[in-house]
């Protein structure tokens, strides 16, 4: 059993959706709770962190910056000292901060665990490091986008801030793009974010075109019901995750959503798909909503 920290009044807890945080104690996976903490805070959910162990060999973790002067023996004492940590930063009134240690395949209980946990949302570190049980998150992290029942999120260690306030939207000609669309309305509410609505095409055929931008008027019209500030732009390049890529360095983007399947390209078939390709390449945390969503 994971140790509960219950912020304020114990008494009063209320049911309440989960962002759910795999942590491997890579960099990446503590820069995706801290990610995690924020979301959390705006969106006025519970917060659970997960640790997937293949055997009940313990090795101390590589990572111990948070820590100095400490010595960690357990995953259990890790978490509870990232509790101890972080549970400050947490202020979800009577929000339940906690965390669960699993057993067995790390994809498949991440996503069971999203699943029978009601998760809202996975925020997961897109890299790992070596040196603890290979380090989880950097080969399961794709498994976890393309099988998970909620949206996830991907973060990388090098990422500086946790605030969201400029969320680009990429729209393709894919019939599945708009479903990220009401995801990404709710999310910007919550952090009062501006959304950037960005058609990407490879290809100058007008149908392609017109079919794009009137997924991007679609887009603006439903942003504009919630009084969501938006702006529009269409680039066309060689390959849509690298114009999207570019786009989000030039607007300082917090956030770039994504849909786990899209239209395949004919690059796409020989590199991975759009969303993998996103996933892996980008500096900016990904959000990925499955195509069910």
């Amino acid at each position: 059993m994971g140790t509960v920290f219950v912020s304020q009044n114990n008494e009063k807890l209320r049911k309440m959706k989960r962002i759910l945080v795999p942590v491997d104690f890579s960099g990446d996976s503590l820069k995706a709770l801290k990610f995690a903490l924020n979301l959390a805070n705006h969106l006025g959910t519970d917060l659970r962190m997960i640790h997937v162990k293949k055997s009940k060999k313990f090795e101390i973790p590589f990572h111990f910056n948070e820590f100095e002067d400490q010595i960690v023996h357990t995953v259990q004492e890790y978490f509870e000292k990232l509790i101890e940590l972080h549970s400050p930063a947490y202020q979800v009134e009577n929000g339940v901060f906690d965390f669960k240690i699993r057993t067995g395949s790390v994809y498949r209980e991440i996503v069971n665990q999203a699943k029978y946990g009601d998760s809202y949302l996975i925020v997961m570190g897109a890299f790992g490091a070596s040196g603890f049980e290979e380090f989880f998150i950097g080969s399961n992290a794709f498994k976890v986008v393309s099988n998970a029942s909620c949206p996830v999120i991907t973060v990388r260690e090098e990422l500086s801030k946790s605030e969201v306030g400029t969320i680009l939207m990429p729209f393709d000609a894919s019939n599945e793009t708009r479903k990220k669309i009401p995801y990404v309305a709710e999310l910007a509410e919550a952090c009062k974010a501006k959304v950037h609505v960005l058609g990407v095409h490879e290809s100058s055929d007008a149908a392609i075109v017109g079919k794009i931008e009137h997924y991007m008027r679609q887009a603006e019209e439903y942003l504009n019901e919630k009084n969501i500030e938006v702006v529009k732009d269409i680039r066309k390049g060689d390959n849509n995750t690298t114009t999207a890529l570019e786009y989000a360095r030039e607007i300082n983007a917090d956030l770039i959503a994504i849909m786990t399947e899209q239209a395949e390209t004919t690059f796409s078939m020989f590199f991975g798909s759009y969303a993998e390709q996103m996933v892996n390449k980008s500096e900016v945390p990904i959000l990925s909503v499955p195509n069910w969503k």
